[in-house]
């Protein structure tokens, strides 16, 4: 069956924000032409004008279906109901292992940050806030039960989420320990950080 122009037009669409995630990191966004990315993509540099207007509208789109993708993807993860405790260990684990085998869309999203406009920086930073708002939700409602102690659950959802996402930083897929041992490692040190103790004190506190 032959294919649709449509169908070929969102393909390079997609190959477009591949090659330029991968040049984006290596070599950073302002460092890289769109005809650089054309090249590297194997089409006319004017073809990607049909896709994305200019090289920061390419960077917002990358940055902003990460961020889409990764509350699309807690929605789906997230129980409704679940205590605060485990509400948590829940996310430490989703947000290492969702980013694990993105690290490059994890660089970007922090590193060229500087390098949006303000309408498009506005645009991702909500997004961002969203997130953060997820983390801050869950440590209200524990501090509220009586589980966390946290002084301010802002500032303490940002370092959870720094803390975390710093794993990218030096995780290898064979490095000493699996992602499931880091997963758990760093669960203690989270749940630490909300004034919970480790999994082992909960569970016995439970029992």
């Amino acid at each position: 069956m032959a294919r649709i122009a449509g169908s070929i037009g969102a393909e390079t669409a997609d190959r477009v924000r591949e090659q330029s995630l991968k040049l984006f990191a290596a070599k950073g966004y302002a460092a890289v032409s769109m005809r650089e990315i054309a090249a590297a993509v194997g089409v006319q540099a004017a073809a990607l004008y049909n896709h994305f207007p200019n090289k920061q509208a390419l960077l917002a789109d990358l940055m902003l279906s990460h961020m889409d993708g990764l509350l699309a993807a807690w929605d789906s993860e997230a129980v409704a109901g679940e205590a605060p405790a485990e509400a948590l260990q829940r996310l430490v684990r989703f947000h290492i292992r969702y980013h694990a085998g993105r690290s490059d869309a994890v660089f970007i999203s922090y590193m060229e940050l500087r390098s949006l406009e303000p309408e498009n920086f506005m645009k991702v930073e909500k997004l961002r806030q969203t997130y953060e708002g997820v983390v801050q939700s869950i440590l209200e409602q524990g501090v509220e039960a009586g589980v966390f102690r946290v002084e301010d659950t802002r500032i303490c959802a940002m370092a959870i989420i720094a803390m975390l996402a710093g794993v990218n930083t030096w995780y290898r897929q064979k490095g000493r320990l699996n992602l499931s041992q880091i997963e758990g490692i760093y669960t203690d040190m989270v749940l630490r950080v909300a004034g919970a103790g480790r999994r082992e004190d909960l569970c016995s506190a439970a029992e």
